[in-house]
């Protein structure tokens, strides 16, 4: 594969690890500890060493297809490549679909830290969440150097605030809060894995990018490892501070780094964590959207969705119109979610189910398109066992993209019985010069 650069690319090996950074770290890191703790105790700890563990084939192999077949269609155009139409659509509309509620989640998670900092409850949470909202929407609309560089910044504050945090407070650990270790029994960790799938979706995200890097191949595996690196050291730090820190209170905390940070530099600072929180939706929020924004324009572009959504798929091109509907469904989901009160837990799993579906078909399609004794083909094998277990894990909540997937195959229906109703073209009537011609 050469490393020539896609027309319009301006995307770096640092923009692509700050945008793998921004997708996989934000929400996980603000709000999931002190839930998977809350099901399964210290022992949750071994639910985010596992999933950490998974992240590096999972991710070398989506970064392998991505650099031989760097395309906005992401995991659809690899599904569609080995596998046809039909899988290729599943792909494209889970994933498509799975961004309106995990953004709900994502911006329910920072905005909770807001409110806990400054006051106002339920109406600061929903006024503040879909202010995150609109301030994604717009920074994406703008294009995408400004999404990389935004994102580059928001990675360095983020890497430094977190830092800091985990630094100061784990001279208040105690290993008393790390006995019993798994309180509510080893089986508790299944479903702690299951939640924490959405800290770890993303690793498929920026593949749907992959065109607009300047040098694919060699700046894909480069933000791979180092953003796999950073990734799994903050998970892994976030998580233990959590558990070792915060103790019981962990279970019950709505701003678990809000409680770190208040513990290692004292009561005011809350609305840093709030900061910090913002920081992270906002991250892991813009490389959603632009991934997602892409796809819709290659679902366009391929039929898979109505032409209207293509504008915008060839690289360097902005995708405004795929962009401005994820952000509408997004939008509605948080209205509907607001006027119910459900939560964020419910959303999170929706997404989770949908991201576990879109990785087996990712990781099977890269068992297939790869070549044979390459690294990204060996680190997709390694990744399959643990996606097949993941869902099993996602239970119930694989409904959802089910339900997806079977509007993704009526549209393929759809879009073959219109094909075929189209009057083949005719050939141009014979005249007397042509037949002499011939």
């Amino acid at each position: 594969m050469s490393d020539h650069k896609p027309a319009g690319g301006r995307l770096t090996a640092a923009h692509g690890t700050a945008l793998y950074v921004g997708a996989v770290l934000g929400t996980g890191v603000i709000a999931l500890p002190a839930l998977a703790a809350d099901i399964a105790g210290p022992a949750s700890l071994l639910a985010w060493l596992g999933l950490a563990v998974l992240s590096a084939p999972l991710a070398a192999a989506f970064a392998a297809l991505g650099a031989r077949h760097p395309d906005a269609g992401g995991v659809s155009t690899y599904a569609r490549l080995a596998f046809g139409e039909r899988a290729a659509a599943v792909a494209g509309w889970c994933f498509y679909f799975a961004i309106p509620p995990g953004a709900v989640a994502a911006a329910l998670f920072g905005a909770s830290y807001v409110s806990s900092a400054l006051g106002g409850g339920a109406v600061t949470t929903a006024v503040t969440a879909a202010g995150l909202m609109l301030t994604v929407t717009l920074v994406n609309a703008v294009g995408l150097r400004v999404t990389g560089r935004a994102q580059f910044l928001l990675f360095l504050l983020l890497l430094a605030l977190l830092t800091a945090a985990v630094a100061l407070s784990l001279p208040h650990a105690s290993t008393e809060y790390l006995r019993p270790f798994a309180p509510h029994g080893w089986a508790a960790i299944g479903p702690a894995a299951a939640l924490l799938v959405f800290s770890f979706a993303g690793w498929e995200a920026v593949t749907h990018l992959a065109g607009e890097f300047r040098r694919p191949a060699r700046d894909l595996r480069r933000a791979t490892g180092a953003a796999v690196v950073i990734v799994g050291v903050l998970y892994l730090a976030v998580a233990f501070a959590v558990v070792a820190v915060l103790g019981p209170a962990a279970a019950r905390s709505d701003a678990p780094l809000g409680d770190l940070m208040a513990l290692g530099l004292g009561g005011g600072a809350r609305p840093l964590a709030a900061l910090a929180a913002i920081l992270l939706t906002l991250g892991t929020m813009n490389a959603y959207y632009a991934g997602a924004a892409k796809l819709g324009a290659a679902l366009g572009r391929d039929g898979v969705l109505p032409a209207w959504f293509a504008q915008g798929s060839t690289a360097g091109e902005t995708p405004r119109r795929s962009l401005f509907f994820v952000s509408a469904l997004a939008g509605l989901a948080l209205l509907a979610v607001t006027v119910t009160g459900t939560g964020a837990v419910p959303a999170v799993m929706l997404s989770s189910g949908s991201f576990v579906v879109v990785y087996a078909l990712g990781v099977a399609a890269a068992i297939r398109l790869l070549p044979r004794r390459s690294a990204g083909r060996a680190a997709a094998w390694a990744a399959l066992g643990a996606v097949l277990l993941l869902l099993a894990l996602s239970g119930l909540y694989l409904l959802w993209p089910l339900v997806v997937s079977c509007g993704a195959l009526l549209s393929v229906r759809r879009n073959r019985a219109r094909r075929a109703r189209r009057p083949a073209p005719q050939a141009a009537p014979e005249t007397e010069d042509s037949a002499v011609a011939a």
